[in-house]
């Protein structure tokens, strides 16, 4: 308990975010399972999904501030390992369905019977099992990561160098998954899931239990990289960030300190996939492409770069707009997002966050 005080010690914003995590796993299950249907305080299977799905996106965007805001690293390949991680998730889902599918068959997917495989790919076996799905969520992201920085980092690649190559990697990536002859379904993905763990996805229980535990997901993580970054660990991470040379003059391998740092983004980013799957019903190779990767940038940009809290925030906000206006005007809203991003990199570098600094700063002149 001292640790995590000393953790959120000064974090008034930290604290403010947990606090609300821990709202929304008391009241979402009330006011999901036990208000009335007629009440203006009930919340419905959209709500309740809305809610994981934005929270899975705070985890995302959680897990690019650690690379990006403390050691300087600006990662366009974060949806990659957001994707990788929602992948192994459906992979686990699809095995789950069994004979229930279109084509009936006990073992296939639907998609795979219907281009005629005959057999199970070798790397299918083992996802009927949750735990196995879990770990792959979690490892495959780390250690494409690690082989990625390994290299990066040993030759110090940083700055656009390294943004252009874990760009490269996702684009890679997202034409690799459009193939069907991958084996992960092609352009259409992964879809069509029926249950996790044995309870229905449809039941409200199964979105609700879903909601609460990515809401637990995101406070663990909070937790666990504040503490990192407030020890010795984060001391070094941020004085590689800002002067690597004299990092690496006082005898620390400045590389080794990237590397971890984008090993465990890359896994927290694998989670918030897992955790997204089988909230939203659905994952595709839309979600490697670049596109969704410089989104993500910009949740962060407009939350606050190098402040946890405020790239959560930022997720939260800029998806809570891309939901209103892609229902009331679709046609606008790239162009919204776009403006997002310029005027907060010309008048709010530090983002969201940074206003409530300068007001602090105001109010003690």
């Amino acid at each position: 308990m001292s640790l995590l005080r000393l953790a959120l010690q000064g974090d008034r914003g930290g604290t403010i975010l947990l606090g609300g995590l821990l709202l929304v796993t008391v009241l979402v299950p009330i006011c999901a399972l036990i208000v009335p249907e007629g009440s203006p305080l009930h919340l419905s299977g959209y709500a309740v999904t809305l809610i994981g799905k934005f929270l899975a996106y705070g985890l995302l965007a959680l897990s690019l501030d650690l690379v990006w805001g403390y050691a300087g690293l600006l990662s366009l390949g974060h949806g990659a390992f957001f994707a990788l991680g929602g992948y192994a998730m459906g992979m686990y889902l699809m095995r789950q369905i069994g004979d229930r599918g279109v084509y009936g068959h006990p073992v296939l997917p639907d998609f795979m019977v219907f281009l005629d495989w005959q057999e199970l790919p070798w790397f299918w076996h083992g996802f009927e099992y949750f735990p196995w799905a879990m770990a792959a969520a979690l490892l495959v992201p780390g250690v494409l990561a690690g082989v990625l920085g390994w290299f990066a980092f040993r030759s110090r690649v940083s700055g656009v160098y390294f943004s252009i190559i874990t760009q490269a990697v996702t684009y890679a990536l997202a034409l690799a998954f459009y193939m069907n002859e991958l084996g992960f379904g092609g352009n259409n993905g992964l879809t069509d899931f029926k249950d996790i763990l044995g309870a229905s996805l449809s039941a409200p229980s199964t979105r609700v239990a879903l909601c609460v535990a990515t809401a637990l997901a995101l406070a663990m993580s909070y937790i666990v990289i504040r503490m990192l970054l407030v020890s010795r660990f984060g001391e070094v991470l941020i004085a590689a960030r800002d002067a690597d040379g004299r990092v690496r003059f006082l005898g620390y391998r400045a590389h080794h300190f990237k590397l971890m740092a984008f090993v465990l983004s890359a896994m927290v980013a694998g989670l918030a996939g897992a955790l997204f799957v089988p909230q939203v019903g659905i994952i595709n190779p839309r979600e490697f492409e670049p596109l969704s990767s410089i989104e993500i940038v910009i949740w962060v940009a407009v939350g606050g770069r190098a402040s946890l809290h405020g790239a959560v925030f930022g997720a939260i906000i800029v998806n809570l707009l891309k939901t209103w206006f892609t229902a009331q005007m679709p046609d606008q809203w790239l162009f919204l997002l776009g403006a997002l991003f310029v005027l907060a990199t010309l008048y709010l570098p530090r983002g969201l966050v940074g206003l409530r600094m300068a007001r602090k700063r105001a109010l003690a002149a």
